[in-house]
């Protein structure tokens, strides 16, 4: 399944660069259903890239179905990211914790200059990527409840993992305009 987002932060993009990358915890509050952004691991590499491993702590109601299988300390998932000062953009892979084989969600976010009539340029930032979930192996799915229970568990992964990437753009809006300055 592709996963695609764009839209336009009314803020200057090395502003909008610099959050993405250095401020996500502080995003977190503005985030409906994610609980908590923590920084595992920061590398600054050559060229003026950074690498990144956030760890993302989701919230929300486990169906009701799934709940035998997914405990709510296993809505968290890893977010690898290599952020490129240059290109100002971002290639991301994120993994989950439970069902770890079953899942793969990848892909780039770019922060491109948005001219706007009348006031200063904002910024664009497209999210495109590539999200595929699969069921099938999932330990302790009884192979009789498969048909069942598979389409819950992998809806409830899309629905913790796919609006995060479609959402953060409006969450880091939100902040921005609630702390336009870097701290």
């Amino acid at each position: 399944m592709q996963i695609s987002s764009s839209s336009v932060i009314a803020h200057p993009r090395a502003r909008v660069f610099q959050a993405y990358r250095d401020e996500l915890p502080a995003v977190a509050p503005y985030m409906a259903n994610v609980e908590a952004i923590h920084v595992l691991k920061r590398e600054e590499v050559d060229g003026g890239r950074v690498r990144l491993h956030n760890e993302w702590v989701g919230k929300g109601e486990i169906p009701r179905v799934a709940q035998g299988i997914v405990r709510p300390e296993m809505v968290r998932w890893d977010d690898y990211a290599e952020w490129d000062a240059e290109t100002q953009s971002c290639a991301w892979e994120l993994k989950i914790r439970v069902f770890r084989e079953s899942f793969r969600c990848s892909g780039r976010t770019r922060m491109v200059e948005e001219p706007r009539p009348g006031s200063a340029a904002g910024t664009r930032v497209v999210v495109a990527g590539t999200l595929e979930v699969s069921v099938r192996d999932v330990p302790g799915v009884p192979r009789i409840l498969a048909g069942t229970i598979a389409p819950a568990i992998e809806r409830f992964i899309v629905t913790m993992v796919t609006p995060n990437l479609e959402q953060i753009n409006v969450s880091l809006s939100r902040y921005l305009d609630a702390v336009p300055k870097a701290s």
